[in-house]
């Protein structure tokens, strides 16, 4: 079996930002670190920081007064953030810079009165946090997640003032047609200058959709709850070849792999690499040969974190 390893995977910009905010946190406060949310969708980075103390809570108001807490990649609504300074809480905002541009156009939106359409996942933190920021009561923001649901929008009649946008981890194909559709009907209708969905979300379906030419089987690795993997398993799953979404090395089932010739290995933009070298190093020991790198798109982007936040360096 010949493992071949997508390029480019695991983290990006964002996550490793929030992250590197979190740990140096832990060393300049030496105290409680408290997350709103889950700080990046994977249950093992999730687990390396509460083994370091950090505690994450889904309600402001279960943090005690004057504490430390960090606002997820994900990014929270206005209310959340109205919520932690009336606990005069210090806040240090790990919000990816993208999901934060994406804030800014539709806090823009709600500022000029404009009818706006988010296309997202209904639930999901970055959707609820997106929302969160039109706070104008004579316009509004509605969400969709397919075509279908552009049937059943109320727009406000001659209303030649809409405007619609995305969530940062959508499918590239599935938003296209969205958008299409949107503008058929919505002729005026006027979106971003630059796309919303972000390009650690392009890279990795780009470099599925070129490594699923090539192997027999793709193994996602990822959280359940992470929107990125998901769209990673699902575009594997359409494309027509074996997918299977996992977590770790665990679990992953004998009959999967066998008589398969070429394993396919990616991971979400939320996934460490270590994980990718455990399953790389369990399927070697199932009689697989070294992992080889398929050539993709070097990723060069780096997101500053807070000056503040910045440990010396010697």
């Amino acid at each position: 079996m010949d493992i071949l390893l997508a390029n480019p995977r695991g983290f990006c910009a964002g996550v490793k930002r929030a992250i590197l905010i979190v740990e140096n946190a832990l060393k300049i406060y030496k105290k409680t670190i408290y997350v709103k949310h889950e700080l990046v969708h994977n249950q093992y980075v999730i687990n390396q920081l509460r083994n370091k103390g950090v505690v994450f809570v889904e309600k402001i108001l279960d943090i005690p007064n004057n504490s430390i807490v960090v606002f997820s990649a994900h990014g929270v609504s206005k209310k959340t953030k109205e919520q932690a300074i009336k606990k005069q809480l210090i806040i240090l905002n790990a919000t990816c810079p993208l999901v934060s541009k994406v804030h800014k156009e539709v806090l823009q939106a709600s500022k000029k009165n404009i009818e706006t359409i988010l296309i997202g996942h209904k639930g999901h933190p970055e959707v609820i946090g997106t929302i969160g920021q039109y706070d104008n009561t004579n316009g509004k923001i509605h969400l969709i997640e397919s075509i279908k649901d552009i049937n059943q929008l109320q727009i406000k009649k001659n209303n030649k003032k809409l405007s619609f946008f995305t969530q940062t981890t959508l499918s590239v194909k599935h938003t296209k047609s969205i958008i299409e559709a949107l503008k058929k009907k919505f002729p005026y209708i006027s979106g971003p200058k630059k796309e919303d969905i972000c390009y650690a979300t392009t890279n990795r379906q780009n470099a599925i959709i070129k490594l699923s030419k090539i192997t027999d089987i793709l193994f996602v690795i990822g959280s359940r709850n992470s929107s990125n993997s998901n769209r990673l398993a699902e575009l594997g799953k359409e494309i027509g070849i074996f997918t299977k979404q996992i977590e770790s090395f665990m679990d992953i089932k004998t009959e999967w792999i066998k008589n398969k010739k070429y394993i396919g290995i990616t991971a979400g933009a939320s996934a460490p690499e270590f994980l990718v070298h455990q399953v790389t190093k369990y399927l070697q020991k199932m009689g697989a040969n070294p992992p080889k790198e398929i050539l993709g798109i070097e990723e060069k982007i780096n997101f500053n974190i807070p000056k503040h936040l910045k440990l010396p360096s010697y």
